[in-house]
């Protein structure tokens, strides 16, 4: 059931090494999100994995086969979406979809049942027949998508897809992933906005000079990061009192009758602060979780100077 795999993905461009032995694997159906700053080699992973350039050492199958010795199976089962939009600005939204179905090879029939269900999924019916570049940020960005969705590729390569656009058209863009995601298509997705990829992707890869330096859910991330705490709230400074003896490392504010529990975010981490709370009988009047958001994984974790080992 797997998408996408990778190991040891290796790319030079002359002497400066962008990839330097990247490992991944990405479950069918699912959001897989790569972050990483410019130029980490994000667009250079999706290059390979989608076969526009080959990798200079690693292997790499997408949707079964081989990206190297099988590259006409693998475009055969991918859509790619890059970050500049391929949309035909003198063509209309109709125009593009069914030179997209020609190129696939759609017979009359199934090409104009194709066109038209793609014009309505993505809201550009009542456009259809207007020139492509009439349309605005968000709409091109919903018939690019349409566009690669003509194929019924089972991987979808969505490089940095909401550069530029505005929440609603951004928010809009989300609702559609989210739908190809339930229909059984993996997305493979590059982004320089965080809360995109905390708000779509089931496993998050963090990209840094070349090299994968975290993985795992956006939740499991966060709690790598220091910061996370438990703020607990009391009305009755009584109640406090008893809680700042009882909990360990905790910050006290008198005035807002509050205390500061540092904790990982974890169910077992606030059960056992519960736990020690209810075994000395203190009351909380309430409580809240702060964990680190994307943000704070982010600069943790990238732009640092690479250590060079000396002898």
């Amino acid at each position: 059931m797997t998408a996408i795999k990778a190991a040891g993905l290796r790319r030079s461009y002359g002497d400066h090494v962008v990839l330097k032995g990247v490992d991944l694997n990405v479950p069918r159906g699912t959001v897989f999100s790569l972050l990483g700053a410019n130029g980490a080699g994000k667009t250079t992973t999706v290059k390979i994995l989608s076969t526009l350039i080959g990798a200079d050492g690693g292997s790499a199958s997408v949707a079964g086969h081989d990206v190297a010795s099988d590259p006409v199976a693998v475009r055969a089962a991918i859509g790619v979406t890059g970050q500049f939009s391929a949309v035909d600005n003198l063509l209309t939204g109709r125009e593009n979809l069914k030179l997209m179905a020609d190129l696939n090879h759609l017979g009359r029939t199934d090409g104009k049942r194709k066109v038209e269900q793609l014009l309505e999924q993505f809201d550009i019916a009542d456009a259809a027949d207007k020139p492509a570049a009439s349309y605005s940020g968000g709409m091109r960005r919903r018939l690019d998508l349409a566009m690669t969705l003509v194929g019924s590729p089972q991987v979808i390569f969505l490089d940095e897809p909401t550069t530029g656009l505005d929440p609603r058209s951004r928010r809009a863009m989300w609702d559609i992933v989210r739908r190809l995601v339930a229909s059984g298509v993996t997305i493979f997705l590059t982004t320089q906005y965080l809360d995109e990829a905390d708000e779509l992707a089931d496993r998050i890869a963090v990209l840094d000079h070349g090299k994968i330096v975290a993985e795992g859910t956006a939740d499991e991330l966060k709690r790598r990061i220091p910061g996370g705490h438990v703020l607990l709230q009391f009305s009755d400074p009584r109640d406090l009192e008893a809680a700042t003896r009882v909990v360990r490392n905790a910050s006290r504010d008198g005035e807002a009758l509050a205390l500061r529990v540092p904790n990982d975010g974890s169910v077992g981490a606030l059960k056992a602060l519960l736990d020690r709370l209810d075994e000395h009988s203190v009351l909380v009047d309430s409580l809240s979780m702060h964990t680190p958001d994307l943000d704070d994984v982010f600069l943790a974790l990238t732009g640092k100077p690479e250590t060079v080992a000396h002898p």
